[in-house]
């Protein structure tokens, strides 16, 4: 089922362009990145301070975006990397594009 009020997305966090990378989905993209930003869990992305939003692709069922997610978690790095630049070549942090 289609959510309406939340952005159903993969996504790739970094820490600096070319550091450490974190691939995730969510059914709340925007909620999901602020908790990332502020270090709310403990795990990868505080550990490695991933709180760069760098790339995130959105999709209409959350059964697509896990399916996508598993598909790029086996990526090698530099194909990540290449997916990252060709939509955000600078490795800009897209927070802002998403709450507008």
């Amino acid at each position: 089922m289609a959510n309406e009020d939340r952005i159903i997305a993969v996504y790739m966090m970094a820490n600096r362009k070319n550091g450490a990378l974190y691939t995730g989905v969510t059914s709340n993209l925007v909620g999901r990145i602020w908790q990332h930003r502020e270090g709310i869990f403990r795990g990868f992305t505080q550990k490695h301070g991933c709180k760069t939003l760098v790339w995130y692709e959105v999709h209409e069922w959350v059964e697509g975006a896990i399916a996508r997610e598993k598909s790029l978690k086996s990526y090698r790095r530099q194909n990540k990397i290449n997916l990252i630049e060709a939509k955000n070549p600078h490795w800009k942090d897209l927070w802002f594009e998403i709450t507008g």
